[in-house]
Parts: C-alpha cells; structure tokens; sequence
C-alpha cells in the first residue's frame, strides 16, 4: 500500500491497519523462531509498512494540533 491510499484512510482505520500489521510481524517472528518461516524477505516489508503507517498517523496527528 503506497502513502497516498494510507493518507485518505482515517485515524481509525490506520490503527487498525496497524494493529494487523504488528500481528503480523508478530506471527512472521514465531514462523522464523520454529523454522517454518519461507519467506524471509515478507517480515522486512511488514516491518517497514507498519512503520510507513506510524508515520502517516504522526503526520495526521501533527496536522490536528496546528489546526486547533
């Protein structure tokens, strides 16, 4: 997902998207522990999502306190 379809999502949606993508990493984690882990390059992406996403939300956030 690129910036531009995260930043027309609300507040809400981004928290949940996020929520989903720390389960993720979460599960990739455990799959790479046990050794079942095949695709060593997807925790990279998911790391990196979720961090794109923090940074849309901090974005979001900022822009909310200038308003106000």
């Amino acid at each position: 997902m690129n910036a531009n379809e995260l930043r027309a999502k609300t507040p809400d949606q981004l928290r949940d998207e996020l929520v989903a993508l720390k389960k993720e990493a979460f599960n990739l984690r455990f799959q790479q522990a046990t050794g079942q882990l095949e695709n060593t390059a997807r925790m990279r992406t998911v790391r990196r999502a979720a961090a794109q996403v923090k940074t849309i939300l901090n974005e979001k956030a900022a822009g909310a306190a200038t308003e106000a």
